[in-house]
This record gives structure tokens, sequence and C-alpha cells, in this order.
């Protein structure tokens, strides 16, 4: 079962169930996307120039594959699980254009515990509105305390 947030009372590794899951819904804008570019300062015509990539695969601009990043890390933080911190994410690939418009759902799954390292894994996934693919990765917490 699949919750917008989850709160573990304990805060503690030895009470992390694996296959816990959190979702987290964004429909992806123009606004986003020009946001975002100003922000990293990405400006690749994929991202902007709507004629120059009209004449691709895709048909039209898409979103920047590291937004999708930030739609795992958010749903990161919704798994509050304890004094953690991500160490990063592995395995990264996008794997499908995210096209202005669409709803990305993307679901955070703890796959794995590792109690001598005090590491918490996840399985991380982005899917369009169509339950196509578009990012995957997975993520790497360490409690801190």
């Amino acid at each position: 079962m699949e919750l917008e947030y989850f709160q573990l009372p304990s805060g503690k590794i030895e009470d992390v169930v694996v296959g816990t899951s959190v979702v987290f819904t964004k429909t992806v804008s123009e606004s986003d996307v020009y946001l975002y570019a100003g922000i990293t300062g990405d400006f690749s015509p994929n991202h902007i120039d709507e004629e120059y990539m009209k004449a691709g695969q895709y048909g039209g601009r898409i979103a920047h594959g590291t937004l999708l990043l930030g739609f795992m890390s958010t749903a990161s933080a919704r798994m509050r699980i304890g004094r953690t911190v991500s160490l990063g994410y592995d395995r990264v690939r996008f794997v499908g254009p995210v096209r202005f418009g669409d709803t990305i759902r993307t679901s955070y799954t703890i796959a794995s515990t590792d109690l001598a390292r005090r590491r918490v894994m996840a399985d991380v996934r982005c899917v369009n509105q169509h339950g196509d693919l578009a990012a995957v990765a997975t993520n790497i917490r360490a409690y801190v305390d």
C-alpha cells in the first residue's frame, strides 16, 4: 500500500519495514521547466526550444531528467523513518521523456536495510499518467543518530 506520507514513530532502523512505500505526484508545467532551467543554468534546446525539438523523436520539448531527481527527493522526504541523510542516488536512469503537462507519479519504496552500516535502500520510480516509466533510481539513506 502506498501512502502520501509515512512516519515511523520509533525512528529506529530496526523498525523499518521493507516494502513500505510513499508516493508524490506532480504535473509538470512549462513554468516548472523554465524555473528549473533558470535555477540550474541548463538552457538546452531540448527543454526550451519547441521548434528545434519538433523535428526530433520526441516531437517537442521535454523536461530535464534531473527535475525528476527533485521529485525523488521530495518522495524521500515524505518517508520519515528517523534522523537520516541521503547519501545519493545510484543507478539513476532517465528511460522515457517527460512532456509539459505530464503528471508524474514518483513512488519511493523501502527495498532493504543494512543494520550494521545503518543504511536504508529504496527503489524509486517515476511514471507518467499513461503508466510509462520515465525514471528509476536507488536511494541510499544513512542514520545519523
